[in-house]
C-alpha cells in the first residue's frame, strides 16, 4: 500500500482493512478508518463522507497500518483511548481502558447520584488503582459535585493519569491500593477499583495486550490472581463510611469467588454481581455494614 502517491482515501482504507484483517486485528475497518482520521483530524463522519468521493490518502498512512499490523495498540499509536465522553491520552507503561470498565463507571455513576439526590452535598468517591484515570475521570466529569480522589502505584501510569486528571479537579495520590490514604479511614461514600486480577499462569490471548499492557496492570498476585482484589476489598472496608457502597471489576469467572470473599468477611451486605454490556459476570458491588 503507498500513501501520499496518488492512491484515493478509499482504496487506501480498503487496502488497510484488508491487511489488518489479515494480520488478526479484531476490528480492522474501524482501526483503518481511525488511523485515517488521526492523520486528518476530521472526525469519523467526515471521513466517512470523504470515503465516498476521490479524497487522496493522506501522507505516513501506510506506516500506521503496518504498525496496527504488528498488533502494536491502535491507541498506543494515536497516542488516544476514547472512554465514555472523555478523550485520554495513552501510551506505554499504563493500561489501555476497555470498553467493558464503562458499565462500571456507571453504577458509581447512579450511585452518587442517589446520594444527591437523598441531601449528601458533595460525596466523596475513591478510585484505587486508577491506571490511566478512565473511571476517576469519568466519574468527575459526570458528576461533578463528587469530590473524587484516585490511587495510582506505578510510576509510568501515574504520569499518564496525572495528564488526565489535572483539568478535571481529581485529587490524585501515588500510593499502593493496599495500604493508600490512611487519614482518610472511614470517609468515603463509594470506593471504586478495576484492580489487576489476572492469574499468573493465564498469558492473556491478544499479543496488544500480553505485549504491550503493563505486566503491573494485569496479574493480580498469587497463582489464582486473587491477592489484589482482596486487597482493594480490605482497603474499601477501611476507607468507606458506614453503608458505603463499593464496585470492583474482575473477570467473569471470578465473580463466584468475589461474592463468597466479601459475603464471608462479615462487614458486607447487599453483595451483588453486574452484567457488563456483553452479558458477562463483570463487577461485584457491596455496602459496608
Amino acid at each position: 500500500m503507498t500513501a501520499g502517491t496518488g492512491q484515493s482515501l478509499a482504496d487506501a482504507v480498503s487496502q488497510a482493512t484488508a491487511i489488518l484483517a489479515d494480520a488478526g486485528v479484531p476490528s480492522p475497518r474501524v482501526d483503518a478508518e481511525l488511523l485515517a482520521d488521526h492523520l486528518l483530524g476530521v472526525g469519523l463522519g467526515r471521513l466517512r463522507a470523504m470515503l465516498r468521493g476521490d479524497a487522496p490518502a493522506p501522507a505516513g498512512y501506510a506506516e500506521l497500518v503496518a504498525e496496527r499490523a504488528r498488533r502494536i495498540p491502535l491507541q498506543h499509536i494515536t497516542g488516544v483511548a476514547h472512554f465514555r465522553y472523555l478523550q485520554l491520552a495513552v501510551g506505554p507503561g499504563v493500561f489501555i481502558p476497555r470498553p467493558e470498565t464503562e458499565s462500571v463507571v456507571q453504577l458509581v455513576i447512579d450511585r452518587l447520584r442517589d446520594l444527591l439526590r437523598a441531601g449528601v452535598a458533595r460525596p466523596k468517591v475513591v478510585d484505587l488503582g486508577t491506571g490511566s484515570g478512565a473511571i476517576a475521570g469519568s466519574v468527575a466529569h459526570e458528576v461533578p459535585e463528587a469530590a473524587v480522589h484516585a490511587v495510582e502505584y506505578s510510576e509510568f501510569a501515574h504520569a499518564w493519569a496525572a495528564k488526565n486528571l489535572q483539568p478535571l479537579g481529581v485529587t490524585l495520590v501515588r500510593g499502593d491500593l493496599r495500604d493508600a490514604l490512611p487519614e482518610l479511614n472511614g470517609t468515603f461514600d463509594v470506593v471504586v477499583s478495576n484492580p489487576p486480577y489476572i492469574p499468573a499462569e493465564a498469558i492473556p490471548n491478544e499479543p496488544e495486550v500480553a505485549l504491550h499492557d503493563p505486566p503491573e496492570a494485569l496479574y493480580g498476585g498469587g497463582a489464582d490472581g486473587m491477592e489484589l482484589p482482596t486487597a482493594a476489598a480490605a482497603s474499601a472496608a477501611r476507607l468507606l463510611v458506614p453503608g458505603g457502597y463499593f464496585v470492583m471489576e474482575h473477570a467473569e469467572v471470578q465473580a463466584a469467588w468475589i461474592s463468597a470473599m466479601l459475603a464471608g468477611t462479615g462487614r458486607w451486605s447487599e453483595v451483588t454481581t453486574h452484567l457488563d454490556l456483553n452479558g458477562k459476570e463483570r463487577a461485584t458491588s457491596a455496602v459496608l455494614a
